[in-house]
């Protein structure tokens, strides 16, 4: 009797183990959050807080390990502050991250991966006194940006929280030494397929 009890509580203990992580699930997560955006560089400058949002798709491949890809809409760039003008400089892209998910945890997860953001807007957005002005492609910012994001995320009843900081590989202009840096912090809501 005693074996049969220990054998279901075995059983019972890894079926809540494996539940929540499925190995070859898919899952989708869409999200929304903020960013905290500056660029490398870039000296007298203040960050430019923007919306993120969008959604990941998520691949279990073993019980610990799964592949995440989707894509968001970020808001990022830098403000500006000098002798009663205010600006702010809007680059907004589309990225793409692509990551690698370790559940070092229940539930937690630690994530590293690759970034390619395609820039969707380019503006600058200037304030003197009473009037506001505002140009569109300004600023000849490269289509493409990459990044490699570092994060982490918590699940509880499919709500994910998730933190990241992308780390900028590329130039934001030719000619200047500027890359995006980033913090993200991110809430969404696992759906399975």
């Amino acid at each position: 009797m005693k074996k049969v009890l220990l054998v279901a509580v075995m059983m019972l203990a890894s079926v809540s183990t494996f539940a929540q992580h499925v190995v070859g699930s898919v899952t989708i997560q869409p999200k929304l959050g903020m960013n905290i955006a500056s660029m490398t560089s870039a000296d007298d400058t203040d960050v430019r807080i923007g919306a993120v949002l969008g959604a990941e798709f998520e691949y279990q491949l073993a019980e610990k390990i799964s592949f995440s890809a989707g894509a968001l809409y970020s808001m990022q760039g830098i403000r500006a502050s000098e002798d009663g003008v205010k600006g702010t400089l809007k680059l907004d892209y589309i990225n793409v991250p692509i990551l690698v998910n370790m559940y070092v945890a229940k539930d937690f997860a630690l994530k590293i991966g690759f970034q390619p953001g395609f820039n969707v807007n380019n503006s600058v957005k200037a304030k003197v006194g009473g009037i506001t002005a505002t140009a569109d492609n300004p600023i000849d910012a490269k289509t493409l940006d990459l990044s490699i994001p570092v994060g982490a995320s918590y699940e509880f009843n499919n709500i994910v929280i998730d933190a990241r900081y992308n780390w900028g590989l590329t130039k934001v202009f030719d000619g200047a030494d500027s890359k995006n840096s980033v913090f993200q912090f991110t809430v969404g809501y696992k759906f399975s397929l």
